[in-house]
């Protein structure tokens, strides 16, 4: 840990600008994202941007791939959070557009069961065809995240607790591509996106309850 900090330190005086604004921009998309702020998915959407230039350049091919649907989804959640309401319309209503809900466990074995299926395609016909870096780690971080960003725009509460997996995960991939700065901002997702699964179940139990009190 100490070596990670000390790496990133010494990056952060040598960093690409453009790494350091997609940094920040990403801690403000999972703090607003916490907060169910749908601003959130501005910053995503210029992250996202960002890093499918700056993964390109270090050979993580899938990881680029990856953030480019970042930015489809970005759009999309923005659109999905606001109830279906482009800018301009009435989005003031009662209740958020999409309320917190969870998955069954059915759900989820079929998710996992897609990721690891998906991860052992795209890896295999990477590291035959292709020159990118850790094929399998990439395309797992990958496929894991395609389906956990989708899981978010819908509000599924356990994306945070994929989240943990994958950030962790990707930690390793970005310390071995030497993108010390951003293994970094995964170390402090990893911490972030406990309190946000709590903040989440916090508000589902609350919105679980209001019906239930305004029948009594």
């Amino acid at each position: 840990m100490f070596d990670l900090l000390a790496s990133a330190q010494q990056q952060l005086l040598v960093t690409s600008p453009w790494e350091l604004l997609a940094v920040l921009l990403s801690i403000a998309y999972l703090l607003l994202a916490l907060r169910e702020n749908s601003l959130c998915w501005y910053c995503a959407l210029l992250s996202t941007a960002i890093y499918s230039v700056l993964f390109w350049d270090v050979s993580l091919l899938m990881e680029s791939a990856l953030n480019i649907f970042y930015m489809a989804m970005a759009l999309y959640g923005w659109w999905q959070w606001r109830g279906g309401k482009s800018l301009g319309e009435n989005t003031e209503v009662a209740k958020p557009a999409v309320e917190i809900r969870s998955w069954s466990l059915s759900n989820h074995l079929l998710a996992w069961g897609l990721i690891v299926l998906l991860t052992g395609l795209s890896g295999s016909l990477l590291a035959n065809n292709t020159t990118a870096a850790l094929p399998y780690l990439d395309s797992f971080t990958t496929w894991g995240s395609v389906l956990t960003t989708w899981m978010v725009t819908q509000k599924i509460i356990e994306n945070w607790l994929y989240w943990i997996v994958i950030d962790t995960v990707s930690i390793f991939l970005y310390i071995d591509r030497g993108l010390h700065l951003t293994s970094l901002l995964f170390v402090a997702y990893v911490i972030i996106v406990v309190f946000g699964y709590f903040a989440w179940r916090r508000r589902m139990t609350v919105d679980t309850a209001r019906p239930l009190l305004a029948q009594s």
